[in-house]
């Protein structure tokens, strides 16, 4: 069988070459026509705190809660996890909002005063050192950003956390890193957990004068372990941190306060200056722990 003489060979480069090329059906495809880019949805670098907020409300997502926390890096005292609701439009108006740990004391409590005045929501969760040491420190956290973003009454369309991701909110989010100084809801739960948590390490100095908690808000530093080689661990201590673990070796530990001390709320969560003046809302306090130790607090706005 031969081939038809007038239908070159399918593989002939010349044949192929001569042949009219296809004409396009219509307008080229271009990775932008497949892709499209929302600019409206994108946060600008020049927008402020309140970049997230806006694209995220723009996009249907509002409101956004913002969740942190505080002490988590201290072998003394409990950890304390804060989720904030702010509006938008609010946010231009707290210039005062920052990371907490970027603001003198007296700027963090005048930022305290002003989330606490301008928030939609919020809802503040404490975890003591003897439960951290009963799980572990990562499960404390994540456990108390679940419990503080199920606490606020409003129901939020979208979360941010400062630094890593967190399941189980029932809502989508996204983990900024550095969130308490690129995101106005993360930076104001940064202030509210910093706030409550060094107002309760003051209350606890009172207890425990020994080891300066009034200083050093329970972070390892070169006071706070000179003190912990001569007194040993007191009962606020973190006995799952190696430093606490190994001063209890050597050391005859502080006797513990008055269990009936330790379960008074007005003593667990200090002073609430600016929050109870607050005409928006008022403390809560529920969920305390065993005698002997400080165990979990909430506080949140009353509706």
């Amino acid at each position: 069988m031969t081939r038809h003489p007038g239908v070159p060979p399918a593989s002939d480069p010349a044949s192929r070459a001569a042949e009219p090329p296809l004409a396009p059906s219509g307008p080229p495809v271009s990775f932008r026509n497949l892709y499209p880019r929302y600019p409206g949805y994108t946060p600008r670098r020049d927008g402020g705190l309140g970049a997230y907020e806006t694209v995220l409300g723009r996009a249907g997502f509002a409101p956004v809660a913002g969740i942190d926390e505080a002490g988590r890096g201290a072998c003394a005292g409990p950890l304390v996890v804060a989720a904030v609701v702010l509006d938008p439009a609010s946010i231009r108006r707290m210039p005062g909002l920052a990371d907490s740990k970027l603001l003198t004391p007296q700027a963090r409590e005048e930022a305290y005063a002003e989330v606490l005045r301008r928030a939609i929501d919020w809802h503040v969760v404490v975890i003591g050192a003897d439960q951290i040491d009963a799980t572990g420190l990562h499960v404390c956290n994540v456990s108390g950003m679940r419990r503080a973003f199920a606490g606020l009454r409003s129901k939020p369309g979208f979360v941010l956390t400062d630094g890593f991701p967190v399941r189980g909110l029932g809502v989508p989010g996204l983990a900024v890193w550095k969130g308490d100084r690129v995101t106005a809801s993360v930076a104001a739960a940064s202030v509210l957990a910093k706030v409550s948590r060094d107002r309760m390490m003051r209350d606890l100095h009172e207890r425990y004068p020994l080891y300066g908690f009034d200083r050093h808000k329970g972070y390892v530093t070169d006071e706070h372990v000179a003190a912990l080689a001569e007194h040993g661990p007191s009962p606020v201590h973190r006995y799952s941190f190696v430093n606490v673990t190994r001063a209890a070796a050597l050391a005859v530990p502080v006797a513990p306060a008055d269990p009936a001390d330790l379960l008074e709320p007005a003593e667990l969560l200090g002073d609430a200056g600016p929050a109870v003046d607050d005409p928006a809302g008022t403390l809560v306090t529920a969920g305390l722990g065993p005698a002997g130790a400080l165990g979990e607090n909430e506080r949140r706005m009353d509706s």
